[in-house]
Order: structure tokens, then sequence, then C-alpha cells
């Protein structure tokens, strides 16, 4: 089976032979595969939003090669232009880059610059909306009208219109408020869950990380610490304390209670895991 991305000894230098050189990720060699929902994370500076611009061929490599569907995304000027529509990226705080007059306008970018027609363009922004639950009474309004969280997810339909093969969002509740960031967080489940793409979900949140992902690839010093399971990632809680990241709100009570003396059992990284394993020690006294 072709994976969907491929990266091979991907490694990227700013400001390469200058007195400000920087090494951003060094020799990253993964494979993430159609279907996939993979979360990203590691501490800041850690090269999560280095390596993911590489995928849509926003930055070129220093070394090493990116790979779409088996093929080589610099191979020329354009494959690296069409892997952008393939590839959807939405960046951090990404409402401030809407700039049309209208949503739907916003929404429609995309698709127009695919060269589709009027109908196509339409379907596309209906559908995208109706995944981030933009209603289509706010479709002539301006982008500066709506609240928050309303920009966050136009700006997010607008990559979504493009039906990419991969989403990769970058902390995409970033700022936001408890609601918002909820609303986000279920209109990208639902829209893994209808389109059955690859989404992958940059996040400092490890709550987050752990209640949306099925894959987690953990960077530290420009480099994959581990690429694993939720459930064997959130297993080696005093490794990822060691190198700056948290743990799920769960996964430490867990761990509190086991210093405590009560025997939980793993795994535990989601509030339901946490819920079923304190129900278990209840009924196990009770029917002892």
């Amino acid at each position: 089976m072709t994976p969907r991305i491929k990266v091979e000894n991907l490694t990227h230098i700013y400001s390469r032979g200058t007195p400000f050189e920087t090494l951003a990720i060094s020799r990253i060699n993964l494979e993430i595969y159609e279907g996939q929902f993979v979360g990203l994370i590691g501490h800041t500076g850690s090269g999560k939003s280095t390596f993911i611009r590489h995928l849509n061929g926003l930055l070129k490599p220093t070394e090493g090669k990116v790979y779409y569907d088996g093929e080589d995304i610099f191979a020329s000027k354009a494959a690296t232009r069409d892997v952008r529509f393939k590839v959807g990226l939405v960046f951090q705080y990404p409402e401030h880059q809407l700039f049309e007059e209208t949503v739907y306008k916003d929404i429609a970018f995309g698709p127009k610059n695919m060269k589709l027609s009027d109908d196509e363009v339409d379907e596309r922004v209906r559908e995208a909306a109706r995944f981030v639950g933009i209603p289509e009474t706010l479709f002539d309004r301006s982008p500066l009208e709506l609240s928050g969280g309303q920009k966050r997810r136009a700006a997010i339909a607008g990559v979504i219109a493009m039906r990419p093969g991969v989403l990769i969002l970058d902390e995409p509740t970033a700022g936001l408020d408890p609601s918002g960031r909820m609303e986000i967080l279920d209109n990208v489940k639902h829209y893994h869950a209808q389109r059955g793409g690859t989404v992958i979900f940059v996040t400092h949140s490890m709550d987050e990380a752990a209640g949306m992902a099925d894959r987690l690839i953990v960077f530290n010093e420009n480099q994959i610490e581990t690429d694993d399971t939720p459930a064997n990632v959130f297993m080696h809680a005093d490794r990822l304390l060691e190198i700056g990241l948290a743990v799920p709100e769960s996964t430490a009570v867990a761990g509190r209670l086991r210093e405590l003396g009560i025997p939980v059992k793993d795994p535990v990284y989601t509030t339901k895991q946490l819920e079923e394993a304190i129900l278990s020690l209840f009924w196990r006294e009770r029917d002892a």
C-alpha cells in the first residue's frame, strides 16, 4: 500500500551558511497512510511547524524528499503547485488570512483557483460550510462581522472546500474559549468521519491529542522522539514530562491514584477511560 505522505531523511536548516544558521528538523523519516488521524505534539521549537510546511511545498527541504502518493512533490514547479490543492494546510490563527468581501467568496477562493466550474465551486462551498457549521445565512456577510469562532470555522472551510487528500491543522483551537474549542474539535471529527481522508493535527493540548488521534508523533529536539498509538505514548508519562510536555489530565489523575495505592489499570488517557477504570474498581470491591 502506497503511503499518502512519505518523507525520507527530511532536514531543514534556516539561514544556512550565515551566522544565524539554525537546524529546525533533522533526518525525519515517516509514512502516513490514507484515513489516519495523526496527532503531532512536541515542545515549542521542536520542529512541528517546520515539518508540516514541507508537506504541501511551502518549505523546500535542505536535504531529503517528500512524496505524495509516491510522487516527489518537488520534482517540478507544477508538482509543487499541484500538491497545495491535495494537502490543505490550516495555519494557526487562520482567521487573520480572511480577506474577501463575503464569507462565501472566502470559502470559494481555493476551489476557484483550481479552475473548477461555478457549479462545482458552489457545491464545494456549501459542503465545506456544512462540515464546519457555517450557516448559509452568513454567506453574504463580511468575514470581519463574524465572531472569533465563526471566523476560525470559515477559514477551515476554505481549505476543506478544496477537498484535499490530507488536511493539516496547526493548533486549530489556539486562543478560543472552551466552547469554541469544543466546536472546532467536533467539526474536525465530523469531517474525518464523513470524508475518510487523512488528518494531521498539531496541538499543544495533550487532552486534544488523546481524544482525537489514533496515532501520535512526538517531536523533540528537531527529531521524532516517538511514533505510536496514544495508549503507548502516554504509558511513558515520565518521559513526556522530561522533554517538556504534559500528559492528559486523566493520565495525571490515574497516576496520582496509583501513588496513593489505588490500582487503576492502564491505559488511561481519556476521561471515559478514567471513569471506566474507577467504576471497575468500585464494582470489583462491591462484588468481593
